[in-house]
């Protein structure tokens, strides 16, 4: 009986079958019709690196141009369209993408699927959203580059002051760019809540699917704010409508409230995933579970919420009510608890537990000093008084950084190098990355912390030069050196990553022992069981469970 079983079973073996239902066909036309969810995760996450490599090397030129007064390495009107370039680069082409290429690749695996709920809508997203970048680079290279700020306020943008097709690129481009977000935002929705695998409750989803679940329903409700503001943009420059003019009874100040509304949850739209990956990867090397996982939840939650009642806080400058002011100025101050809270659960699990320095830890404890000094100057700048002396100069610069770098970028190139063993089957470099974590650390110091200086000194932000004896020499000669060294600390990642591409010997794929699944074995077509999920660390209490 058991010799019959068992030979009925090797005729009917499913392996080919589902190779073929799940395999990727070879060739370049298959490629471009490819909708694993691993392979459109890994094009966000390649494409928008490339990218901040763009942006980066813009940053650069404005630094070299900033290094000392009277500089002519560039003109004004070029210096415009760079940094203009450069800010709409990493907040729409980086920071959101690769984002949400993270998401694309490692959701699925997390909840114990094969797939995202809408193969085909992820890819069409993921091509929406390259033409889009395409698009504004392409003007930039052909000298017709958006000047108006990665903000694009009116009337600067606006049929009078804006100079040919620069500003319609930019508003066609936040539209492609959008509707990819949206698109990605709805998949991962959907693929939560409804192809987890059977035990994976919402209690027991890693930390990390929460904070993409609760980040994208932040972009359903923030991205079409955008999306309308440029296309009211892109009407009023091309069939002369008057949404923002005006003279014809509008007012330019409704262009703010409809881009912060969308441009100021975006900060947490990129910082929520950050907060997933810190609480993903400390309980491994802090080899314990994660402390006050509910309060967690709670608090990311918390954060969303009042991340959509702080965006007049960017327009206290624009001679708002005084009660107005109070209520987004005390909206603005009540945000940085639930972060304080999530900071408090991160100490105490690194206390319980044993910790481990490994290069993705350095980065974790790099994003945490980081965020908590760009958190204390947004605590500052939420004071109406103290923002009125120093808006629109390079304190502004020098936080909106610290948030950004500190907030999500510290957590991506950790996020890197944990994952990258599941990826490829091999780490990355310790010592590489270690070098690299503290060239970054550094340079992104000695980059922004002496623009704090600069700025209350005066130095306004978006001026291509200033005149020699106004005391912003010295400090903005150290951000163009501190420029470099982050520079310096970014391609060294870089070279690990292409030094690690290299044939090698194979080695474990849980090299960290964490406990999530995405760490079980893959095979090339996504074939592996759907698990029985019985706890929020399946890896660690059913050690048997990979086999």
């Amino acid at each position: 009986m058991n010799v019959a079983v068992e030979t009925e079973r090797e005729i009917v073996d499913p392996v080919p079958a589902l190779e073929r239902a799940w395999g990727r066909p070879k060739g370049f036309w298959h490629w471009l019709k490819d909708t694993d969810h691993k392979a459109i995760g890994r094009r966000y996450i390649f494409t928008s690196f490339v990218f901040f490599g763009l942006g980066g090397l813009l940053a650069v030129i404005m630094r070299l141009q900033m290094s000392h007064p009277d500089a002519t390495i560039v003109g004004p009107d070029r210096y415009n369209q760079i940094f203009t370039t450069h800010g709409t680069t990493m907040m729409f082409l980086f920071a959101v993408p690769v984002m949400q290429g993270f998401g694309v690749y490692l959701v699925p695996l997390m909840v114990g699927t094969r797939n995202l709920a809408f193969p085909r809508l992820n890819a069409y997203g993921f091509w929406v959203y390259l033409i889009g970048a395409v698009f504004l680079w392409v003007g930039l290279l052909t000298d017709s580059g958006p000047d108006a700020g990665w903000f694009s306020y009116l009337p600067l943008a606006g049929p009078d002051y804006g100079v040919g097709k620069r500003m319609d690129i930019w508003a066609q481009m936040v539209t492609f760019t959008e509707l990819s977000a949206l698109s990605v935002a709805i998949n991962i929705i959907v693929t939560i809540f409804k192809h987890r695998a059977p035990g994976m409750a919402l209690h027991r989803m890693p930390m990390f699917c929460w904070a993409q679940l609760i980040t994208n329903f932040m972009v359903i409700f923030a991205m079409p704010s955008v999306m309308l503001s440029s296309s009211m943009l892109a009407s009023d420059r091309l069939i002369a409508t008057h949404y923002f003019n005006q003279a014809e009874g509008s007012d330019p100040l409704l262009w703010q409230h409809l881009f912060w509304y969308f441009a100021h949850p975006e900060v947490y739209i990129i910082f929520l995933p950050a907060l997933g990956f810190v609480s993903s990867m400390i309980p491994p090397f802090a080899r314990t579970k994660l402390v006050g996982y509910s309060v967690m939840v709670l608090t990311m939650s918390s954060t969303a919420f009042i991340g959509f009642g702080v965006w007049v806080h960017h327009m206290f400058a624009t001679g708002l009510p005084q009660i107005g002011q109070s209520f987004f100025t005390a909206a603005s101050l009540l945000i940085s608890i639930p972060t304080g809270i999530q900071i408090f659960l991160w100490i105490s699990t690194m206390w319980r537990g044993r910790l481990r320095l490994a290069t993705p830890m350095c980065f974790v404890l790099a994003f945490v000093t980081t965020f908590v000094i760009g958190g204390l100057t947004g605590v500052m700048l939420a004071a109406v008084p103290l923002d009125l002396q120093v808006h629109d100069t390079y304190f502004v610069v020098a936080h909106l950084h610290y948030v950004v770098i500190g907030g999500m970028v510290f957590p991506v190139f950790a996020a890197i190098y944990y994952w990258a063993p599941m990826v490829s089957g091999k780490p990355l470099s310790e010592r590489m990355g270690t070098w690299a974590c503290a060239l970054m650390f550094l340079g992104m110091n000695l980059t922004f912390l002496p623009m704090h200086l600069s700025g209350l000194l005066g130095m306004p932000r978006r001026v291509w030069t200033y005149p020699a004896g106004l005391g912003w020499e010295p400090w903005n000669l150290l951000s163009t050196a501190g420029a470099f060294v982050l520079a310096a600390g970014v391609a060294l990642v870089l070279l690990d990553l292409l030094l690690h591409l290299r044939p090698s010997g194979k080695v474990d794929v849980n090299p960290w022992n964490a406990g999530t699944l995405e760490w079980l074995p893959l095979d090339n077509y996504a074939s592996r069981s759907i698990p029985l999920v019985t706890s929020r660390d399946p890896l660690w209490d059913r050690p048997t469970l990979r086999e």
